[in-house]
């Protein structure tokens, strides 16, 4: 027998959020579809700057899901194969309007090319864009304590350093960097020779601090787990994937040009779904 056709949203993300499909296998069956429509919808927006061609644009198509949004909790979703699922699953368990208000807000960010300042700027806007999103994974399934909000909180911005990271080559090509400028002067890389794909000795340097505040955070996530309830494991999954990926990193010197980071590992599902075996993260 074929296997059952994924619904548009569940599809979208195992092509293009390979990772997160990967952790929503994990929810219940009953919040699944609900899943892949919040992260479907996060695809749309954090992409914004991929598909346009002047920074006016992007603030355009914004625009259009912060209309979206609106329309999603007054009742009246757009015929849309994201916003419709999506708004039944904000009316199916009353997720909290601001965290997507954040999310939108935080992708204005990559309208800008110009790099982070110094690391606070960079762990800002990783938080700004990671954060939410897992904040509104946990409330899917259930979940609004103190403890898990918090444990969102810091694997959501952990995972998006990593994210980060792992783009460098790819928006370099486009004569972009997410690097904090303040390290890059600091251990002697230049932007020009990086969009050359070609950077200084010094950008495993950066790297590594960059992984060094992302696993940091994730340990202060982790020093939580005893207050997190279990059912948060399918939101919280990222966290072992931020592990896989910055082991990898570590394995390579920190190369973050090395073009084996970008094959496909067989570990990274296995270590996701042992880790769901024994409901840690």
């Amino acid at each position: 027998m074929a296997p059952p056709a994924l619904s548009a949203c569940a599809e979208a993300v195992r092509k293009h959020d390979n990772d997160r499909f990967l952790t929503a296998l994990f929810a219940p069956a009953t919040v699944r579809e609900d899943m892949f429509a919040l992260y479907a919808f996060n695809h749309e927006v954090a992409k914004t700057r991929e598909v346009v061609t002047e920074p006016t644009l992007g603030q355009i198509r914004l625009q259009w899901w912060r209309e979206s949004i609106d329309g999603a909790y007054a009742g009246t979703p757009r015929r849309h194969e994201v916003v419709e699922p999506l708004a039944a699953s904000i009316a199916r368990h009353g997720l909290d309007r601001t965290q997507f208000d954040l999310l939108i807000d935080g992708r204005e960010a990559d309208m800008d090319d110009e790099a982070p300042a110094d690391m606070e700027c960079l762990v800002n806007y990783a938080q700004v864009t990671g954060a939410p999103l897992t904040r509104l994974a946990c409330q899917t399934l259930g979940l609004r304590d103190q403890a898990t909000m918090e444990a969102a909180r810091l694997v959501g911005t952990a995972w998006a350093l990593t994210g980060i990271l792992r783009a460098t080559p790819f928006l370099a090509r486009g004569h972009r960097s997410r690097l904090p400028l303040t390290l890059m002067v600091e251990h002697g890389v230049t932007e020009p020779a990086l969009f050359d794909l070609k950077p200084e000795p010094g950008l495993s340097s950066v790297a590594a601090a960059v992984a060094d505040t992302a696993r940091s955070l994730l340990s202060d996530a982790r020093r939580l787990r005893r207050e997190v309830p279990k059912a948060a494991l399918p939101a919280l999954l990222p966290a072992i994937l931020a592990d896989h990926y910055l082991g990898r990193m570590a394995a390579a010197g920190y190369d973050l040009m090395n073009p084996g980071l970008l094959r496909p590992s067989v570990r990274r599902p296995l270590s996701v779904g042992w880790a769901a075996t024994v409901g840690r993260w």
